[in-house]
């Protein structure tokens, strides 16, 4: 049996969906089989990202209500043998969303597949209850600024007394993922410090993304930046991808600032 993972956060905007779509392929990369999900009824994006958006045929309502199965629905990414998608509705809302049905697609997704990645919708409300409420673990998506960490902490405190595994007296694994961080605004304070963070939500952390302007260009280009071997944010992913896989790699500090002498310097003549 695989493992389900939500990957969450408080508010829209920080990144959750990319973040999704390129752990997703990286795990399939490190030779898992992995399917990602999209959760979020009436606006699903994932397909864009994953550059699936024209293969789509059958999406996840489909198959609950049983107007389609499991293998018709899902569609296997161009990058990757190992990484299949299944997509959501938009056609409905978030209100066909049931129990019972969720939980049926999930254990069969689990049969399957060693890894099943739920991109949670934005916000916490039924479509994020329904995303939580089967899943093994959880990867909150934060960036570094308050809003983002107080919104995080309350998703984090409904995770921890609605899902099922809850429910049942055990524990959901959580891990932090600190995106878009620029170090030269984290260094002068005005972007929290993965300390402080990690102070406030008490939760592992297993990655840290550094702001990349390439990342919205794959996006846009239907090819996660993961591929991208020169692309920071594309080797932070694959890091974290590799430890979720249970590669020890180190942490890399990603929160100082390029200024060494030789960059001072060239700053005084230019």
């Amino acid at each position: 049996m695989g493992i389900v993972i939500a990957v969450i956060s408080g508010k829209g905007g920080v990144g959750k969906t990319t973040a999704t779509a390129n752990i997703g392929l990286g795990i399939a990369l490190n030779d898992k089989k992995c399917v990602v999900v999209d959760f979020d009824i009436g606006q699903r994006n994932l397909d864009m990202i994953l550059g699936l958006e024209n293969r789509v045929v059958y999406d996840m309502v489909q198959v609950m209500d049983g107007e389609a199965s499991v293998k018709q629905a899902l569609i296997k990414s161009k990058a990757s043998e190992n990484l299949f998608f299944l997509a959501a509705s938009q056609s409905k809302d978030k209100s066909v969303l049931k129990s019972s049905k969720v939980e049926e697609l999930v254990l069969k997704l689990k049969e399957d597949f060693d890894f099943v990645i739920l991109d949670s919708p934005a916000g916490i409300e039924s479509g994020f209850e329904h995303t939580i409420e089967f899943a093994d673990a959880a990867i909150i998506v934060v960036n570094p600024e308050v809003s983002s960490i107080r919104d995080a902490d309350r998703a984090i405190g409904i995770l921890d007394s609605k899902s099922n595994r809850v429910k049942r007296g055990e524990d959901v694994a959580k891990y932090l993922i600190i995106n878009r961080i620029v170090a030269e605004m984290v260094e002068s304070g005005e972007m929290l410090k993965s300390e402080d963070i990690l102070d406030i939500l008490d939760i592992k952390l297993i990655g840290k993304i550094p702001e990349d302007r390439g990342v919205i260009d794959a996006s846009n280009q239907g090819k996660p930046v993961v591929l991208d071997k020169k692309s920071k944010a594309g080797q932070a992913y694959n890091r974290i991808a590799g430890r979720l896989c249970g590669k020890k790699i180190d942490m890399e500090d990603i929160e100082i600032p390029d200024s060494g002498l030789f960059k001072k310097i060239s700053r005084i003549f230019r």
